[in-house]
């Protein structure tokens, strides 16, 4: 029997979702939910899906075994609850919540009910960064020494302004780390293992009308002794390709958006040279670099599918509630060490974001 998915919130990257779930064996979108009664039609007539603009309506359909959570970052606890009290499967997109209360909070309500839940973390998916996941694990690097993330991308005032909840604390939850690094830093974290402490600025610098960076920069000291490195911007024109750096005292590879550029260490491998003339004849686009409808479903595909199995056999998805909240934590690390001046320690405290940010509105575009 294939598992019907519905998607709630139908904006941009609703369209992701649906292409996803259409590529993936034994799922189908069944239903697609938005209060803008125009946008989920649109996804509907598109996707040929059942609109709806009721929730609870939706989530009473037996059609619909599994939802994806799309509205905006700060409106995910809502409906992400609302569809674990009715017994559905919970996919969340990046990141999981803008706090740690309302991530928790997901979490809980999806324990409780017995229900998978996951977060959207495609880029853990690529073939590069399984490649490097297996080289980590396998000791090829020694010692590491250096894990460093880069998101250099352009977002126009155009993008900021064309969405209200866009560049704001109560439903962005933050700026170019919390909307579009939140990828490299939860790969830095997958790779390099947990965060011992933060020190960060942050700043404002090429747009207007928003309240969140467009310039981070933190430093990093894993609890395994090693340091790192954070920079996300949205200010950066054009826009380059995100990079994921790895060093230690027996090798070290760099990784462009979905291609490995560099890969060398002291003992070499059967296929090392095979792979590195493989990842040479490959060229990744821009990506989201500049454009944030540039980027591929693929990787969502593959989520989607790990979400499939994990329903079917009764196991953890590969990138479950938990392994969602840890980027958004250290992200909140980095945010608070800006405004404090202070290096932050973690595991951070319930929610220690010195802003008031109110409740989201679940079921808004993202």
């Amino acid at each position: 029997m294939e598992l019907g998915f519905g998607i709630i919130g139908c904006g941009l990257i609703a369209k992701f979702h649906a292409r996803a779930i259409a590529d993936v064996p034994g799922a189908h979108l069944a239903a697609c939910f938005d209060v803008v009664e125009s946008a989920s039609k649109k996804i509907a007539e598109e996707f040929g899906c059942k609109a709806y603009h009721d929730l609870d309506a939706m989530l009473a359909d037996p059609n619909v075994q599994v939802v994806t959570v799309a509205t905006p970052s700060g409106a995910h606890l809502e409906p992400a609850v609302a569809a674990a009290n009715a017994s559905k499967h919970v996919i969340v997109e990046k990141p999981l919540e803008i706090t740690l209360d309302r991530c928790d909070a997901i979490i809980r309500a999806c324990e409780k009910a017995g229900v998978v839940l996951s977060t959207i973390f495609p880029s853990r998916f690529h073939q590069s960064s399984q490649l490097l996941k297996q080289a980590v694990e396998n000791k090829r690097f020694g010692k590491l020494t250096l894990g460093d993330a880069y998101v250099k991308w352009w977002r126009t005032q155009q993008y900021y302004d064309g969405g209200a909840w866009r560049g704001t604390w109560k439903l962005d939850g933050g700026g170019a780390l919390m909307n579009q690094a939140i990828h490299s830093v939860d790969l830095l974290l997958w790779l390099m293992g947990p965060v011992a402490d933060v020190t960060a600025r942050t700043a404002l610098l090429a747009h207007e009308r928003i309240e969140v960076e467009d310039v981070a920069t933190a430093v990093l000291r894993f609890q395994s002794g090693t340091l790192g490195v954070i920079e996300a911007t949205t200010a950066a024109y054009p826009g380059y390709l995100k990079r994921i750096e790895l060093h230690g005292d027996q090798g070290s590879a760099v990784m462009e958006e979905e291609d490995i550029t560099k890969w060398d260490f002291a003992q070499a491998l059967p296929g090392d040279e095979e792979l590195r003339r493989k990842m040479a004849e490959r060229l990744s686009g821009g990506g989201g670099a500049s454009d944030p409808a540039a980027i591929g479903h693929h990787g969502h595909a593959r989520q989607f599918a790990d979400v499939v199995d994990a329903i079917r056999l009764g196991r953890k998805p590969l990138i479950d509630g938990r392994e969602g909240r840890r980027s958004v934590e250290v992200i909140l690390a980095v945010y608070r060490s800006a405004e404090t001046g202070e290096i932050v320690k973690l595991p951070l405290p319930a929610d220690p974001v010195l802003r008031a940010r109110e409740v989201g509105v679940a079921g808004l575009s993202r």
